[in-house]
């Protein structure tokens, strides 16, 4: 099954209320799967709240999915705008297939009395606990509905209306008095406050969230929020990728593999090739992770299809993730081998997936992954290559944490994981790995070019494996149209630790010239 990895929007369902353990505040779902994930069940009822980012962050569509959380629930909603108008909220609306009813819009840029020029400096008036003609409309809708959930776009434009900062911040402290007791949970929305400045504003409120719009030097758009702070309840911190798509916000949230163990037998996990299983003292060990490291074109994802087949050929599900090379060619070489790789994929034990580095945040593809270990019985994963994915790194140091909590999370689940990572260079003295990751991996096997007798053969030796033994020679690799081949142990080689064997034998034990080439 050929599959292109592309982000799923989840929602909550028909519930807008979570219910917390025993003891806790009742929660409003947000609508987001992936964000009440974050927030540990959504919003703490009856407060405020700010969402925070730049412009085209997603936190219109956020405040949306917000209160049309609420309608399924059977809570009345009120969007307060300032910043767009009625058409416009509803044309955003239509490009994600929502239906608005239930949801009552005050469109404040459409009332007279904030066109007029002696109220462009006064927003709160004492005779109204000092809420001016602005948002006279908002207050009369909400004594009107007693609405549930109530959004607040922009406080920019209420910013801009107010005459100096104090005058602001009463203006929101004012907003927050008038909302505590009424059995609502509110959502402020502004841009993002600069380093800084105006903190105020995020120490009035029970909660902030930030969300970041970020535009790498190439690619796709990456956007990703934070939860700057909840106030008496527990939520996951760090950064947590989304996207918007159609239907809205997907949240994927950082993954933290601690605390997800489930129970597996351990078992062997055969590459199918005699040879190879006794480098390995029998084969991959289930619930490990393994590193297939050496140059461009030696022969690394032609192992890693090796053991995938014999794990579809034993009927386990194997998931393969392929970043440099597209299905079409996958499949191309699969056919070469000739060991039924298409037959596999018809069944569905097998499923093959392209992943666009330049498109695909790196939480959004360690949450895919997880998932299908998680709920489809994958046993192997294999990603080729970790080139590709340190591309998807909006910063290559990081990579090294997201891998050591995915793979974590891979053994945890008694998954498989097998990796290839291309050294650059071909032969000499430049051969090097683009990022250190051998220390993740339970096994590192290496694959080497060598010369003998006017032929460019392949070499093939473990030099790690945590979980056991393993053989510490070189043996030969040939890979033909029946798979993997591997010769027996040779002992006339050097400098195998400096990545450069060099055989020095008389060629007895090497495959003849052309035997069981592709």
């Amino acid at each position: 099954m050929i599959q292109e990895l592309s982000p799923r929007v989840e929602t909550t369902g028909v519930r807008g209320i979570v219910e917390p353990p025993k003891g806790l505040q009742p929660r409003a779902a947000t609508g987001i799967s992936g964000l009440d994930q974050v927030l540990g069940g959504g919003f703490p009822q009856n407060r405020m709240y700010l969402v925070e980012g730049d412009p085209g962050a997603g936190k219109t569509t956020l405040a949306m999915q917000f209160l049309l959380a609420g309608v399924r629930a059977g809570e009345t909603g009120v969007y307060a705008t300032l910043s767009e108008t009625e058409e416009e909220l509803r044309d955003i609306a239509l490009s994600h297939g929502w239906n608005l009813d239930g949801i009552t819009i005050c469109d404040l840029q459409t009332a007279e009395e904030s066109l007029k020029a002696d109220s462009q400096y006064t927003l709160f008036h004492p005779s109204e606990i000092e809420l001016s003609e602005t948002t006279r409309s908002v207050l009369a809708a909400v004594e009107a509905i007693k609405p549930r959930r109530v959004v607040f776009d922009s406080l920019s434009e209420f910013r801009m209306l107010a005459r100096d900062s104090l005058r602001y911040r009463r203006q929101i402290l004012a907003l927050k008095h008038y909302f505590t007791g009424r059995q609502c949970t509110v959502l402020l929305l502004d841009y993002r406050t600069i380093p800084g400045t105006e903190f105020q504003l995020q120490s009035l409120t029970h909660g902030v969230i930030t969300l970041e719009h970020l535009v790498p030097e190439y690619g796709g758009q990456r956007r990703r929020l934070k939860i700057q702070k909840l106030r008496g309840v527990g939520f996951q911190d760090g950064y947590h990728d989304f996207n918007i798509e159609t239907g809205g916000l997907a949240v994927y949230p950082r993954l933290v593999a601690a605390g997800q163990r489930r129970s597996f037998e351990r078992e062997i996990l055969s590459a199918g090739v005699p040879e190879i299983d006794t480098l390995l003292d029998g084969g991959l060990e289930r619930g490990t992770s393994t590193l297939l490291l050496g140059p461009s074109g030696v022969g690394k994802s032609t192992l890693a299809m090796q053991y995938a087949l014999a794990a579809a050929g034993r009927g386990l599900g194997v998931a393969l993730y392929t970043f440099d090379e597209t299905p079409e060619n996958w499949l191309t070489r699969a056919d070469g081998l000739q060991l039924g790789f298409r037959e596999h994929l018809e069944s569905g034990r097998v499923t093959l997936s392209q992943v666009d580095p330049a498109q695909l945040a790196p939480g959004e593809f360690s949450q895919q992954v997880c998932r299908r270990v998680a709920t489809d019985d994958t046993q192997v994963v294999v990603i080729d290559s970790l080139n590709g994915y340190r591309n998807a790194m909006p910063e290559e140091r990081f990579l090294s944490l997201y891998l050591h909590e995915l793979l974590t999370y891979l053994s945890q689940h008694g998954a498989t994981t097998i990796m290839t990572m291309a050294q650059s260079g071909l032969v000499g003295q430049g051969i090097e790995s683009p990022i250190d990751l051998s220390y993740l991996a339970d096994t590192v096997i290496l694959l080497r070019y060598f010369e003998a007798f006017g032929e460019v053969r392949h070499a093939i030796s473990v030099v790690k494996k945590r979980t056991g033994r393993h053989e510490k020679s070189v043996r030969e690799l040939r890979i033909g149209p029946i798979g993997c081949r591997v010769g027996r142990q040779l002992d006339d080689f050097r400098g195998v630790l400096t990545g450069q064997p060099v055989y020095t034998g008389d060629g007895a034990g090497l495959f003849e010239k052309g035997e069981g080439a592709a």
